[in-house]
């Protein structure tokens, strides 16, 4: 009997796994617009050209799931319409300077489109067209892990003198509950990287 309830416990972890991997392929979430320029894929970094975009932000005063907390609740309906605005990916993070948090607003929306927020500590942001360093990593996003990765990032960009033009952010683009090795995760910084050095 042992080994039937040690079968029956590989079936539940792998039916598990494979519903987890379903359910991650099925929701199609949007993300913001860009073009890689350059990639380096054994560093798993890339050069991105970016489009545009709309941020909501928020402070973190006191830890990051105080900043996704105001941001939800300002997409999940509590805005002047009471209107849901889709959630997009990914969720950005400050790692230098002020604490912040920001969502992408989805595409469809210009400034002017978006409701008035019904919590003050929800401000807007508009993003212009940017060039920007990444460098990609599973697991969860530790500050300790997304340091290290910034650090690697920078060290990189330094050695291929590419200079670095603002600062850092950590991007996460999974839910919660996603299994540790099927996370995405980024570091993304701005760049001056001219498109004619492709060339």
């Amino acid at each position: 009997m042992p080994q039937l309830r040690h079968f029956s416990h590989i079936r539940t972890l792998v039916v598990s796994l494979v519903t987890s991997v379903m359910t991650t392929q099925a929701i199609a979430i949007e993300e913001p617009v860009y073009q890689v320029e350059k990639a380096w894929e054994t560093e798993q970094i890339e050069i991105r050209a970016y489009a545009p975009r709309v941020m909501a932000v928020t402070e973190m005063a006191e830890d990051s799931n105080g900043g996704f907390r105001v941001l939800a609740g300002y997409i999940f309906g509590g805005n002047a319409e009471e209107q849901e605005i889709a959630m997009t990916a990914p969720v950005q993070q400050s790692m230098e300077g002020d604490r912040e948090m920001a969502f992408m607003m989805p595409a469809e929306y210009a400034l002017e489109d978006l409701p008035e927020p019904e919590d003050q500590r929800v401000s807007f942001r508009e993003a212009a067209a940017y060039t920007a360093a990444v460098i990609q990593f599973s697991g969860r996003a530790s500050s300790e892990k997304a340091d290290e990765n910034w650090q690697q990032l920078r060290r990189f960009l330094i050695a291929e003198g590419i200079d670095i033009t603002g600062k850092p952010t950590l991007n996460q683009y999974n839910p919660p509950w996603t299994l540790p090795f099927m996370r995405r995760n980024e570091i993304i910084v701005p760049v001056a990287f001219p498109l004619t050095a492709l060339n």
